[in-house]
């Protein structure tokens, strides 16, 4: 049980304010379509998305050790981090 909240509340809380739940939360301030459609799909796309990524770690376990499994989606994270700075700042 500590284990399943340990996930709960990493993947909780680095959802929050992310570009996820910023996306939905337009989609339902919008206001052309049922609030529990904008909850159905984003929750299933949620679940996809956690059910690629369940699949992806366990592949990728088998041949890569957890250090470096770590380095390397840091450092992705700084080059999607570095896109996405460069997109805000170059000129328009």
């Amino acid at each position: 049980m500590i284990a399943f909240l340990t996930i709960f509340l990493s993947v909780f809380v680095a959802e929050l304010g992310d570009k996820t739940q910023l996306a939905t939360a337009l989609f339902a301030a919008e206001g052309d379509r049922p609030p529990w459609m904008v909850f159905l799909a984003s929750s299933m796309a949620l679940v996809a998305s956690a059910g690629l990524a369940t699949i992806a770690g366990s592949f990728a376990r088998d041949f890569v050790e957890g250090p470096l499994l770590k380095i390397i989606a840091g450092a992705g994270f700084v080059v999607i981090g570095a896109f996405m700075l460069w997109g805000a700042l170059k000129p328009a």
